[in-house]
């Protein structure tokens, strides 16, 4: 099979899925038991027969489930995600203003946890029983099972109202004015307009929630890394490259971390989306206003529209991110696109 056959093929069996969860979601937006009415016309207007049943036509409340579902898939494909019950604007523009900061941080915290992870693993693997493996194993344990939320509270409260050492909460210092906005990643956008002092702040409030964020996938990609570099270490053709006298770090380097790259790829895809869609307590701690803290007002106020639009588009994200791995997966390992 040819490796565009072998894409189609991936993209194909990507639509059902998405499909699936769009009917999985309506499923249980239809079980709930609270009735979106409320938070569309007010407890006030509840007693006024006429306003709940213009409220109720003018949503397509009143329709068969079969006939809302219909509706709601062809507004979903005309890119029409409703209008939110909160902010009255529709949700489409309201997550294009929101991702931005939420990918922002997923990049920082992947970057974090990719740049310490994977060299430390490496370590961690060639060196397996030492001082150095077992100390990377107890940070990989305590990063694998603290809870960000509670982390992100604790770091917060020594580093920034105890020590001082680091920026408060959001995105920028109060006083800071946001650079012109040309991709909503204020780091980007002050490189672009050559606004340095609005850079340096935006990565000083980056740092931060990028840790908390990362910790975990941090702990992931080292236990990883260590354990697939000790299996590639065992392998006949390493011995043959230590018996022709190639440098260590040669072997390491140019001959098994090579091959352990390509198990990375699959965990560091699946990493990234899990960061975004995990955003959401980190976000909350640090008042970043991203797509957890919109969700979060969402699920507050009952706001239906922007919880299914946002859970949409953090499939969506799962479902590229997935097709984006197997295809590079088929690129990196042919046997993989035959295999299939």
């Amino acid at each position: 099979m040819g490796i565009w056959r072998y894409v189609l093929r991936r993209v194909i069996l990507a639509v059902p899925m998405l499909f699936g969860i769009t009917l999985v979601m309506f499923i249980m937006y239809n079980l709930t038991q609270v009735d979106p009415i409320v938070m569309i016309v007010g407890e006030r207007q509840l007693n006024n027969p006429q306003i709940v049943e213009a409220a109720r036509e003018q949503w397509g409340l009143n329709r068969p489930p079969a006939e809302q579902y219909l509706t709601y898939i062809g507004n979903y494909l005309r890119g029409d995600l409703g209008l939110s019950f909160l902010t009255r604007r529709p949700v489409l523009d309201d997550l294009v203003l929101y991702l931005p900061a939420t990918l922002e941080l997923g990049i920082a915290s992947l970057l974090f946890a990719v740049v310490l992870g994977i060299p430390i693993g490496v370590l961690a693997g060639v060196r397996k029983g030492s001082w150095f493996d077992r100390i990377a194993w107890v940070i990989s344990l305590i990063n694998a099972s603290l809870p960000p939320f509670w982390t992100g509270l604790i770091v917060l409260f020594f580093f920034y109202y105890q020590l001082g050492l680091m920026p408060g909460p959001g995105r920028l210092a109060p006083r800071m004015t946001p650079p012109e906005t040309m991709t909503g990643l204020f780091t980007v956008d002050s490189l672009l307009t050559g606004n340095w002092p609005a850079f340096w702040n935006a990565i000083h409030h980056l740092m931060l929630p990028a840790f908390i964020l990362g910790s975990f996938t941090l702990a992931i990609i080292m236990r990883v890394t260590r354990a697939a570099i000790i299996d590639e270490l065992r392998n006949d053709y390493i011995r043959t490259a230590r018996a022709k006298g190639l440098p260590e770090r040669m072997v390491i380097v140019g001959h098994a971390l090579r091959n352990v790259l390509i198990p990375l790829v699959t965990i560091l895809g699946l990493a990234f989306a899990g960061l975004l869609s995990g955003a959401v307590m980190t976000e909350t701690v640090f008042d970043w206003p991203g797509i957890g803290t919109y969700l979060v007002k969402a699920a507050s106020a009952l706001d239906y529209p922007a919880i299914q639009g946002g859970t949409l588009l953090i499939a969506i994200i799962y479902i590229i991110m997935n097709l984006f791995v197997d295809i590079l997966y088929g690129f990196l390992d042919p046997r993989v696109r035959h295999e299939r």
